[in-house]
């Protein structure tokens, strides 16, 4: 996808541009990452793991330099399909970009979906920046002890010491990778902070109320879409969109008690998306049964994944 203007045509002799993916286990803040390097809210961040199902791309600014990050999905074993086209997502993702951040959670370390990773990093043969998260928090002992062990696997060119929550360390890596970046002309006009589809990036803002309202109830088994998108005279902007699921328990479940969490989940979607979007936002929302979605090619076509064969 290129985008040049003259502007970076212009820049040309000074501008570098690159892509850089953020891989790690479920759940270690990635998409937190994400959010603070760019600035603004691109990616769905939730207490759930494996929240993000496709790679969003958030674009950030640092002097000359235009970054491209590449948010992955959490990898972990999979076990269903949807969970295979995410991890094969997450390190197709990793295989594209030119930096690669491999991203630890120092207080709740996942040592069993860390060794796969470390495994796949060998099996590609691609060195990474280590980016260990949560060490405000962090035992300062078992922080040190875990730095020197995944330092000693020769695997990472730099160790950063973060706290995504709280953008503490964030500023020095963003100016790092910025320096590793490729020259050349921008993908990207100089305001722009994602490449998502503003329909996806709706229906991602929809889901995460969700997630975030339903608890341990329902989340895996739904997806969102964006049915339609209308300008309106006055400026406003009219989104219908629609909620599946995958059986009709489950359909009462989104809808809740007389209707009420489909209610507040929309009232919640609608505040964040005329604060994204600037202009009042009509909002309706539906949901529908549709039996086995995640075994839907047409579905994973809207999530931006590849459908893998079982």
């Amino acid at each position: 996808m290129n985008h040049e203007s003259e502007t970076n045509t212009e820049k040309a002799g000074t501008s570098r541009c690159g892509f850089v993916a953020i891989i790690g286990a479920p759940n270690a803040g990635k998409s937190t990452l994400l959010n603070q390097l760019v600035g603004s809210k691109v990616a769905i961040v939730t207490h759930k793991v494996q929240t993000t199902r496709a790679r969003i791309r958030g674009i950030a600014m640092e002097g000359d330099t235009q970054i491209v990050f590449v948010d992955t999905p959490g990898i972990f074993k999979p076990k269903r399909r949807l969970d295979k086209a995410m991890v094969e997502a997450a390190w197709g993702g990793a295989g594209d970009a030119d930096l690669v951040l491999l991203m630890v959670d120092a207080e709740r370390e996942r040592a069993e979906d860390l060794e796969r990773i470390l495994e796949g990093l060998k099996a590609q043969d691609r060195k990474a920046v280590l980016v260990l998260n949560k060490v405000d928090v962090a035992n300062h002992e078992k922080l040190l002890k875990l730095a020197q062990r995944l330092d000693a696997t020769g695997l990472f060119t730099r160790t950063f010491m973060i706290s995504a929550m709280s953008g503490d360390g964030v500023d020095d890596l963003r100016r790092y990778i910025a320096g590793e970046m490729p020259k050349g002309p921008w993908h990207y006009p100089e305001d722009q902070a994602a490449d998502v589809p503003l329909r996806s990036l709706a229906a991602e803002v929809t889901r995460e109320k969700l997630f975030l309202r339903l608890h341990d109830e329902l989340p895996y088994s739904l997806t969102v879409e964006t049915e339609s998108w209308e300008t309106k005279k006055d400026g406003s902007i009219r989104i219908q969109q629609v909620i599946f699921v995958e059986r009709d328990s489950q359909k009462k479940i989104a809808l809740g008690k007389g209707g009420q969490t489909i209610k507040t989940v929309g009232q919640l979607a609608r505040e964040e998306l005329q604060e994204m979007l600037e202009t009042k936002v009509h909002l309706f929302l539906f949901v529908k049964v549709r039996e086995n979605w995640s075994d839907d090619r047409e579905r994973y076509r809207e999530m931006g994944l590849d459908f893998p064969d079982k």
